[in-house]
């Protein structure tokens, strides 16, 4: 992560809700407008809880087969040990890679786990997976943005730590800024992150200016072009 990106500036972030973040980078065109973001197969299983914002950690893991040994999924704590050794002033988000065949069919964080990565400093989940005890989520305030979801664990197991890996068509590195909520999840620019509440706020009191005049006595469709038309209008 940009060492320009502080615990200040996640929390700016953190005032917005998703759509309107997507608006402000997109206004500085580093990437196309079909990248960067979650796609909708992706959802957000705890919509009550406030919007997520913090530097990705990633995992790659498989659930269908079962293990060569006699060996439960909590046996395997290495990754939550790569977590704690690894120091970071910033909140943390989970986000694991499925890569069955049929991804989601266990779930690797249910309400053990979950509770495990709240201490560890995580505020979120993000997989193409499942996840489970949602209940869980919710009462700790961690949040959970899933393919789906599961009953069981099944065969849960890691396969690979530290390294980048694609969900719900958004491709993350490790230390990549991500900002989610019940609309899904997008990825933010590092060198961009200082920069983007300002133009964030621009883009909100535009639309609440216009929303305000659509709702005015005023409203025409013709006096709508002109107002957009105007300085009270514009960014």
């Amino acid at each position: 992560m940009n060492p320009s990106v502080t615990p200040e500036t996640l929390r700016r972030l953190g005032e917005f809700d998703t759509c309107t973040l997507a608006n402000a980078i997109e206004s500085f065109g580093v990437r196309l407008r079909n990248e960067g973001f979650s796609d909708s197969t992706l959802a957000c299983r705890t919509p009550r809880i406030p919007v997520m914002v913090g530097q990705a950690v990633t995992l790659r893991v498989r659930s269908s087969d079962p293990p060569m040994g006699d060996v439960f999924y909590l046996d395997q704590p290495d990754w939550w040990e790569r977590l704690d050794i690894e120091p970071s002033e910033h909140p943390r988000v989970l986000v694991i890679e499925d890569i069955d065949h049929h991804p989601g069919r266990g779930a690797l964080v249910g309400a053990l786990h979950a509770c495990i990565l709240r201490a560890l400093g995580c505020v979120g989940v993000v997989t193409n997976g499942a996840v489970r005890h949602l209940e869980k989520f919710e009462e700790i305030g961690l949040q959970a943005f899933s393919g789906g979801v599961s009953p069981s664990h099944a065969y849960g197991h890691v396969v690979a730590v530290g390294v980048p890996v694609e969900v719900a068509g958004l491709r993350i590195k490790p230390g990549e800024i991500l900002h989610g909520d019940r609309h899904g999840v997008v990825s933010v620019p590092s060198d961009l992150a200082a920069r983007l509440p300002d133009a964030a706020r621009q883009f909100l009191d535009r639309e609440t200016k216009i929303c305000q005049f659509c709702a005015s006595a005023d409203f025409s469709t013709s006096a709508l072009r002109r107002f957009i038309e105007t300085d009270s209008g514009r960014i």
